[in-house]
């Protein structure tokens, strides 16, 4: 095949920079290994993490339709109840994490109806389920992406103008020679007052494997997983007791907190304030990640509540899963301990009244859409990530360090983010890093390699630092970065430019920043404060 646009990985970044280099005209080739597009919203079945302004501004215009799609797809099809309906900011799960959850399956019809005229009109091709194998270079550029089925090991060879790499932990970079970077930068590299004096290129956040369940009558019990001793006695040092517990550190503290777990509690879904600035969230486990609120739907359609699990038990920092020798086994280790947990849970958890054990808990492998019930990918918080023409540091956001003056503006922003700097425990055996962040920009020599001509980042992968990572890594952002990706590639073509020249350009640089403006791409943002 050829086309002017190849796009590897079809998660959020992905198919934002589909979108925005089929809006301008171009060709495109995307590429998925799994069975649904969308990445950590769908396959990996995390729940939007946003920011407290998303409602109001700090996204792009495209991120917006896809979640005002999202909530139109529930007032169409769900039989929701007349309060529900009316409700502006319908939030279907009343998850406490985010203003918007939802069952991953509805993401991905949106984002397939999205997409659904490009492909109709014959100008992009989807391979799905297909991941990359091998690169072709010359020189400073690639020339090629094997592509192989999942499945049938059937390979397809794409040529492009131009590549980008979408996928979950940069698996193009390897291929291509594109120098990288991964794990903890050194102080010595960053001037980050978080980083440890020498490098770490092996100690990543853990990754997870979420799963959906609800509670009903009966017993649901799994069998026992084979490795279930071992995971209902680990204890890691750092943790101060058993990781399966309800007790847990607070991740902005790291003090012990316990949390609450009661299925379907019966609290008002219309109620719930799902404001990072104000609390976490993450106190009652039910409640925290929900994805269906029984009670926003008419009496019957729902037997339960779904609470969509991805707590801190479920976090598996034994060993990285990037550039060791065999991540298939320690992804299945994962798996492995996801399906431990929630034995755990079902089997063993203290309840209220006093017992053990939730046997009506259901794992909703429907709701995920995998054969072993738990979600189709694991959740990557981590990529390789490139070496880049601009790479964000801590001291560019952090609250601590830039205060009332707000994070560092970039000259080039191709965007706008905002989360916490949120690190989950790590392969080295750091705990939680999650502190205070000012709202920042994206800027476009994060998406940029040093040398490369016609390959971007379009994901996770950007010039972020382990630590920067923590707040550019969530929904949003990843979307704006693909999205910005996909057209720069289109306006790269339009202009027979390279993205370096457009980036160190002035004229060029303004020309295509105006295009973003047109495109409802947010740049820059109003006064307000982080936390």
């Amino acid at each position: 095949m050829n086309t002017d646009v190849l796009i590897v990985g079809g998660g959020l970044g992905g198919v934002a920079a589909a979108l925005a280099a089929l809006r301008a005209g171009r060709s495109v080739v995307l590429t998925e290994e799994y069975d649904w597009l969308g990445g950590q919203l769908t396959s990996q079945a995390v729940p939007p993490d946003e920011h407290s302004w998303v409602e109001q501004f700090g996204i792009t215009a495209s991120y917006r339709a896809l979640r005002t799609g999202i909530r139109d797809y529930y007032r169409r099809h769900y039989p929701l109840t007349t309060a529900a309906r009316a409700w502006r900011d319908l939030n279907p799960g009343a998850g406490h994490v985010s203003r918007l959850c939802h069952e991953p399956r509805v993401a991905v019809a949106v984002l397939e109806s999205m997409l659904m005229p490009y492909r109709s009109g014959g100008r992009l091709r989807v391979l799905q389920p297909y991941g990359p194998a091998a690169a072709d270079t010359d020189g400073d550029r690639v020339t090629g992406v094997t592509l192989r089925h999942r499945e049938t090991g059937e390979t397809v060879h794409v040529t492009a103008a131009y590549v980008l790499d979408a996928t979950e932990t940069g698996e193009l970079l390897p291929l291509t020679g594109t120098e990288y970077v991964t794990g903890f930068e050194s102080q010595a590299d960053t001037g980050e007052p978080s980083a440890p004096a020498t490098a770490q290129p092996a100690n990543m956040q853990a990754v997870s494997v979420c799963f959906a369940v609800d509670h009903v009558d009966g017993d649901h019990t799994i069998d026992r997983p084979a490795r279930y001793g071992f995971w209902r006695d680990y204890t890691p040092p750092f943790w101060g007791g058993p990781l399966l517990s309800f007790r847990a550190p607070s991740p902005r503290t790291l003090e012990p907190a316990e949390r609450v777990f009661a299925p379907n509690p019966g609290d008002d879904p219309l109620a719930v304030d799902a404001d990072q600035r104000r609390n976490p969230g993450d106190s009652n486990l039910w409640t925290f990640r929900r994805i269906a609120a029984r009670d926003l739907f008419a009496p019957g359609a729902y037997a339960s509540d779904i609470c969509l699990v991805n707590w801190p038990m479920l976090d598996y920092f034994e060993h990285p899963v990037i550039d060791v020798p065999d991540p298939a086994a320690h992804l299945a280790a994962a798996r492995e301990q996801a399906r431990s947990v929630l034995y755990w849970l079902q089997t063993e958890a203290p309840r209220p009244d006093g017992g053990t054990g939730f046997p009506g808990l259901r794992l909703r492998g429907d709701v995920t859409g995998s054969a072993d019930g738990l979600a189709q990918a694991p959740y990557i918080r981590e990529s390789r990530r490139i070496r880049a023409e601009c790479t964000v540091v801590e001291q560019d956001l952090a609250l601590a360090v830039r205060g009332d003056k707000g994070a560092v503006p970039y000259h080039d922003s191709v965007g706008v983010g905002m989360y916490r700097i949120d690190l989950h425990p790590s392969t080295g055996g750091d705990h939680y890093i999650d502190v205070g962040c000012c709202p920042f920009q994206i800027p476009l020599g994060a998406l940029i390699p040093r040398r490369m001509d016609n390959l971007l980042a379009a994901g996770k992968n950007i010039g972020t630092t382990h630590i920067t990572n923590g707040a550019y890594r969530l929904h949003p952002v990843e979307w704006n970065a693909g999205e910005a990706a996909g057209a720069l590639a289109a306006f790269c073509l339009d202009r027979a430019s390279t993205p370096r020249a457009v980036r160190n350009t002035p004229a060029l640089l303004e020309e295509f920043q105006t295009s973003l403006d047109r495109d409802g791409v947010e740049r820059h943002w109003p006064d307000v404060a982080g936390y």
